[in-house]
């Protein structure tokens, strides 16, 4: 069989390639291809391919009738170019066809596998085969009329993500095609007891953007046994620009999951919401089988001094960002997911194994199309990636990333506990020293001068130019629920956990920091409803029984959903909660001293776990000439000097939400336990 393949790479070297074959000393040689990434281009007159394999020998296309099984119709070698590609086309109209790419390495040491390239636009089940389809007969109606919704400023984002099959798995959604892409696009659905779920619910809490866990092909679901109902993440990438058919309502049609992808976008941009991608970039599902791999063998990936993989990702592999072609492919697969499907914004999983360069060259070509496309990633590791600290996107170093954010772990752990150990509490245990890290995430980590960065957890030098580089949160995907780390971490007072009370309290005043802050706020589908995933920390292949949202728990948790709603229509009322600018969070976010009587009563002391600002002389051109916020973590009320002599108007209390007032205070106020207290004068 090696001779046979040797002679037929031999032949077609002799009657296909018009370019001979260059000597690279190493991958770092390779040319970059010229034009387009893209690897297929369909007219019903002929269809184009096209492969970049620098160092192949030779490369064969085969066309199939079908996504799997079954033998080529025809096949073709493709011709050496002098920019490192193979090309080739074939004349008639292929729609509906199937295509694979084969590389012959160098000496013919073995035949590689056949793989969909690097560039699939549409693929057959499970992602094997290349799919000849005309994007443009996958629009929906009035797809070219879709924009995505207004924004003024990046400012003005309120970030709430989802899973797809989380979000409407369970029958209590209320939703038809459960766990689907276009469950997003079923208006109506309501929980048994008559409350939103679904789309409207999205409307009725008033979030401007919804970041959705991976959507594109990974591999770690069987696209032919979807009745199996296995469950995962998603952070397995395959195909890269293809929509991950499990979500789609035939996966063997590779037009029905690009079609219900863009339905889904449709109707959540007709609600007024924009769409963030989570995106993986930094590892792939495997290396051996990987289409990096079968197309051009140890140039997309990092190695070690000794020729291992790196490890950055944790998952066997990290890519290489920084070498050209893989710099290409970024850029590209970007501008496909906004261009084809109107994508509003990009959440990189571990950021930092990327290089920054890479990073500002994605964040300037978004500026080109539309500065208010959000990109922002996790400013960490799993392990040190092979590339110098410089040049890393951790946190660190976003001064060097300017419109690039990263997410806060300082305000994260500091309000609900380390990440390493979940039955460690922090603030919201009323534990405290943990009181310049909150500082330090409200201000949206630029440097201010009330915030003293020796006592700022993990970081001890501001970390952004902006507030908007922060992303604000205390919860999300990869993580326990805050309801289950508060059970886990909070001591209760009687019993073995804390009391539910208690636990919608604490909920309501950890988003309360989260929502006043000048960060981008950041919240984990179902929080809002005290949802739990049964203490699991790391869900991503936990059953239903773990990950589905039970929507009868909105009935039950109610007052909380409608705090979470408030709060949101409070901060997009008043600018001051978003300034968007670092002079302006100094010249008008001023915390204050939160000081109360001794219990002699003859002087004044800062309780523990109590913490205040004010936003002071109509901050942001707000309405309101000055606003107070105060945190207490406390098991009981605290009685608290405001900071002048006015009246003041509360209009959040005691877990209520009410622009209109609901008491005023002169000289003192009430700060109730474990709860928020927002006033205006």
């Amino acid at each position: 069989m090696k001779k046979l393949l040797m002679l037929m790479a031999a032949t077609a070297a002799l009657i296909g390639c018009e370019v001979s074959k260059p000597h690279y000393e190493s991958v770092n040689d390779y040319p970059v291809k010229s034009g387009s990434a893209q690897e297929m281009t369909y007219t019903p007159q002929q269809t184009q391919f096209s492969l970049w394999s620098p160092n192949a020998d030779s490369v064969r296309l085969s066309i199939y009738d079908n996504g799997e099984n079954g033998e080529p119709v025809c096949t073709q070698w493709l011709k050496r170019q002098k920019d490192g590609s193979w090309q080739g086309a074939i004349k008639g109209d292929l729609k509906g066809k199937f295509y694979t790419f084969c590389v012959f390495d160098p000496n013919m040491q073995y035949e590689r596998e056949e793989t969909s390239g690097i560039f699939a636009t549409a693929v057959g089940v499970n992602g094997h085969r290349g799919a000849i389809i005309d994007m443009r007969a996958t629009d929906p109606e009035g797809w070219s009329d879709d924009r995505r919704p207004a924004m003024d400023k990046v400012a003005d984002a309120i970030i709430y993500e989802l899973h797809h099959r989380d979000f409407s798995i369970d029958p209590s959604s209320g939703v038809t095609n459960r766990g689907k892409f276009i469950a997003l696009t079923e208006h109506g659905t309501v929980s048994p007891e008559g409350l939103a779920t679904g789309i409207d619910h999205l409307v009725e809490l008033g979030v401007t953007h919804v970041q959705i866990l991976p959507s594109y092909d990974y591999g770690s679901i069987d696209e032919t046994r979807l009745a199996d109902n296995r469950y995962n993440w998603g952070y397995d990438p395959v195909n890269y620009n293809v929509p991950e058919g499990g979500y789609s309502t035939d996966p063997y049609d590779p037009s029905s999951r690009i079609r219900e992808f863009k339905q889904m976008i449709q109707a959540l941009h007709s609600a007024g919401i924009r769409v963030i991608l989570d995106v993986v970039y930094n590892h792939t599902y495997d290396v051996a089988h990987a289409n990096f791999t079968q197309t051009v063998p140890g140039y997309f990936y990092r190695t070690r001094e000794d020729g291992s993989l790196g490890n950055a990702s944790g998952c066997g592999n990290e890519t290489a960002s920084e070498r050209p072609m893989m710099r290409k492919f970024m850029l590209e697969s970007i501008r496909w997911w906004v261009e084809e499907y109107h994508i509003d914004g990009f959440r990189f999983d571990l950021m930092a194994i990327h290089d920054i360069p890479t990073m500002n060259a994605i964040r300037e070509m978004l500026d080109q199309i539309d500065p208010t496309i959000l990109l922002y990633g996790e400013g960490w590791a799993a392990e040190t990636p092979q590339l110098e600290e410089s040049l890393r996107p951790i946190k660190a170093n976003c001064p060097k990333m300017p419109g690039i954010g990263a997410f806060s772990d300082e305000l994260r752990d500091a309000l609900r506990g380390p990440f390493y150990d979940d039955h460690v509490g922090a603030f919201l245990a009323g534990l405290p020293g943990n009181e310049q890290s909150i500082r330090f995430g409200i201000v949206g980590a630029i440097e201010h001068p009330q915030v003293d960065m020796s006592k700022v957890n993990y970081s001890q030098q501001p970390w952004t130019l902006q507030p908007t580089q922060l992303i604000s949160y205390v919860s999300c995907h990869d993580d326990m629920m805050l309801t289950d780390r508060l059970r886990a971490s909070v001591k209760p007072l009687k019993g073995k956990q804390i009391a539910d009370d208690e636990l919608m309290r604490l909920d309501m005043l950890a988003q309360t920091v989260v929502l006043t802050s000048q960060g981008l706020p950041f919240l984990w589908n179902g929080e809002e409803i005290m949802r739990d995933k049964k203490g699991v920390h790391n869900s991503y292949c936990s059953p239903d029984s773990i990950n589905a949202i039970d929507w009868n728990l909105k009935t039950k948790n109610k007052p909380l959903c409608d705090y979470y709603a408030g709060l949101i229509a409070l901060r997009k009322a008043h600018p001051a909660f978003r300034l968007g600018d670092a002079e302006l969070v100094r010249e008008h976010l001023e915390f204050i001293d939160v000081t109360t009587d001794n219990v002699t009563g003859d002087a004044k002391v800062t309780p523990d776990c109590v913490l205040g600002f004010r936003l002071k002389n109509h901050a942001g051109g707000d309405e309101w000439e000055e606003i107070v916020v105060l945190f207490n973590a406390n098991r009981q009320a605290v009685n608290a000097d405001l900071p002048t002599d006015a009246s003041y108007t509360a209009v959040v209390m005691d877990g209520e939400v009410n622009p209109a007032g609901l008491g005023t205070f002169t000289g003192k106020a009430r700060i109730p336990a474990q709860s928020a207290l927002i006033l205006h004068n």
